[in-house]
């Protein structure tokens, strides 16, 4: 058999599940492997069945060609979703997922039952949203009582994948962050949340709460063979996807950040933790020991297909909106925190053009997520590192760079969730709390691009969208 020289990061996302395995000291991509995942629900149902994550797994390390050569791994995934377990470590349902806002009607209820969104901001750093994992648990007890009664184990994605690598129970205190039980300015979850009457959950369903880049074990025998892995491979405990993303661009703290992906982002890597009462950002940890202020919409580039392919168009066939605006609430919306509500086009005229409201569809999406990183108070000329699927095209590159007027920075791997991953399970491979972020740092696969200029920033176009936003508030605070 090979030496085992490699080490391999997992992005266990939404849609699919990627494997990059990484030559740790060149620091270079070595092989890839990509298996789907299925999403299903209609309305604001959003669920997959962990099994189907895990045979992903399987399928993309076979594709690499190079699984028995990973002498340590780390997956990270996305985050919040809900996976319940029976005494067997066996999912009870459906896993329910980031994306499903089901759980809106226990949101007010919970965010009552603590004293309102300063108290839960101050208890665990964020204002809990039908994404929380916090929300569909409570959700979970009021629909579905047996299960819950049935449950020996709550997980996050990753922690699921990890555990049965590894045959422990751990998560990391970035993904543990958005759960809405586990705080990370005192890294302890949070008594008073889990003794909720609509929480009622019990200490020793959670696991145990480690840094990302930390140990969590060794593949098991059985595992191995299965996988292909060789025995003993390490397993870090891992992380959420936007913590891995953070490392996998080596984002220094105070760097701004925006993802493109099926959900949109906007964060930066800050040094102290963050509590937000009015919701918009959350305070999250991230995968090391620094903190990790982000804002997330649900709807980006699958709003902008879908509206293309209403039109006929293609995705790039943009062209300037004009007076249109267009809220893209397709999915209902966490930030602002609209679950239910849905999407909205004004400053339609007969003379308005199909790529018009595509170009404005861009706009309301990339609008959003530049108001949001405005409250974080960065440098108004600081470059943007601008990271997911969208940062390929180019009418996403040039909306964002015209509504924040600053230069542009694109990562060179576009996987930066498993590549920071894979920056993970390097750090678990040395031990002595090696930290995975100056890691990455150092990898020719981490390299970012020289910006790109900055163009004037177009005031006008963000302030209409604004005051549209601001005139639908009451419309869709009562959706």
């Amino acid at each position: 058999m090979p030496a085992r020289t490699l080490v391999a990061g997992v992005d266990t996302s939404t849609q699919s599940t990627t494997v990059l395995v990484v030559d740790p000291d060149a620091g270079e991509v070595v092989a890839r492997g990509r298996a789907p995942h299925t999403v299903t629900g209609v309305g604001g149902a959003r669920e997959s069945d962990p099994a189907q994550w895990w045979s992903a797994l399987e399928h993309a390390l076979a594709q690499t060609g190079r699984a028995g050569e990973i002498a340590a791994i780390a997956v990270a995934g996305q985050q919040h979703g809900l996976v319940v377990l029976d005494g067997g470590g066996h999912p009870l349902r459906p896993a329910r997922l980031w994306n499903d806002t089901t759980s809106a009607p226990d949101v007010a209820a919970l965010l009552a039952d603590l004293g309102g969104p300063e108290a839960w901001a101050r208890a665990v750093g964020s204002v809990p949203t039908a994404s929380f994992t916090v929300t569909k648990w409570a959700q979970l007890r009021r629909e579905e009582p047996l299960d819950a009664a049935a449950c020996a184990g709550v997980r996050l994605p990753h922690d699921f994948i990890t555990e049965r690598l590894c045959g422990v129970a751990v998560t990391d205190r970035g993904d543990a962050s958005g759960t809405g039980w586990w705080s990370p300015a005192t890294g302890l979850y949070v008594e008073d949340v889990l003794d909720l009457e609509r929480v009622q959950l019990p200490r020793e369903l959670l696991p145990t709460v480690i840094h990302g880049g930390d140990p969590a074990g060794r593949v098991r025998p059985d595992v191995a063979e299965e996988l292909g892995l060789a025995g003993a491979t390490v397993v870090a405990a891992g992380t959420g996807d936007n913590m891995a993303a953070a490392i996998g661009m080596g984002a220094a703290v105070g760097t701004p950040v925006i993802g493109l992906g099926t959900s949109g982002t906007a964060y930066c890597v800050s040094e102290a933790p963050s509590a937000d009462p009015s919701g918009a950002i959350a305070g999250f940890a991230d995968a090391g020991r620094n903190f990790l202020p982000l804002a997330c919409t649900l709807n980006a580039t699958l709003a902008v297909d879908r509206v293309a392919a209403w039109l006929g168009l293609d995705r790039e066939a943009v062209e300037p909106a004009g007076d249109v605006v267009v809220l893209p609430y397709l999915d209902g919306e966490r930030t602002p925190a609209y679950p239910l509500a849905a999407a909205t086009i004004t400053g339609l005229h007969h003379a308005t053009t199909p790529g018009q409201i595509l170009q404005a569809t861009y706009d309301g999406v990339v609008e959003a997520l530049l108001s949001a990183l405005d409250t974080f108070a960065l440098h108004p000329s600081a470059p943007l590192l601008l990271v997911g699927g969208g940062a390929q095209g180019a009418a996403w590159r040039e909306t964002v760079a015209r509504l924040s007027g600053r230069p542009l920075v694109l990562a060179r791997e576009p996987e930066l969730v498993a590549l920071g991953a894979a920056a993970l399970a390097r750090a678990a491979l040395d031990g002595d709390g090696a930290d995975a972020a100056a890691i990455a740092r150092g990898w020719p696969a981490a390299r970012l691009d020289e910006p790109l200029h900055a163009v004037p920033r177009d005031d006008a176009r963000r302030a209409r969208i604004a005051r549209t936003r601001a005139l639908l508030h009451e419309l869709n605070a009562d959706a």
